[in-house]
């Protein structure tokens, strides 16, 4: 019985994780980027790391597990470098979800959310 549970909760799991994993070569989007409050710090990202706001890590629904992207902040030209360890976001119409030392460092902790450009690093 245990066993026939744990097979449809993982079954309900995997129904609910993205399967749509991108080929992260060449990826360039342009898209809306915001970032992750402080009641995320040290909860289990969906890679299996314990989140930390001063990481510069980010939240993307397709790319791969440990793709580096460089973000740039289309409204000031600032940019960083993060590793994707999340999926996410959850919210419709948002590209990619960063941590608060990635937002801070584009400058968008005041906004909250901007616009910006993701390209995979190769």
């Amino acid at each position: 019985m245990k066993r026939l549970l744990g097979a449809a909760l993982l079954s309900l799991l995997a129904g609910c994780a993205s399967t749509d994993v991108v080929d992260p070569h060449g990826y360039d989007q342009t898209g809306v980027a915001s970032y992750y409050g402080a009641k995320h710090q040290g909860k289990r990202t969906a890679s299996g790391e314990r989140f930390d706001k001063n990481s510069l890590t980010a939240a993307h629904r397709q790319l791969p597990f440990g793709t580096r992207v460089k973000v740039t902040n289309l409204k000031n030209d600032k940019s960083c470098v993060v590793r994707i360890n999340d999926r996410g976001p959850h919210i419709r119409g948002r590209l990619i979800d960063l941590s608060h030392e990635a937002a801070e460092q584009l400058g968008m902790i005041k906004s909250g959310t901007a616009r910006v450009r993701v390209q995979a690093l190769d």
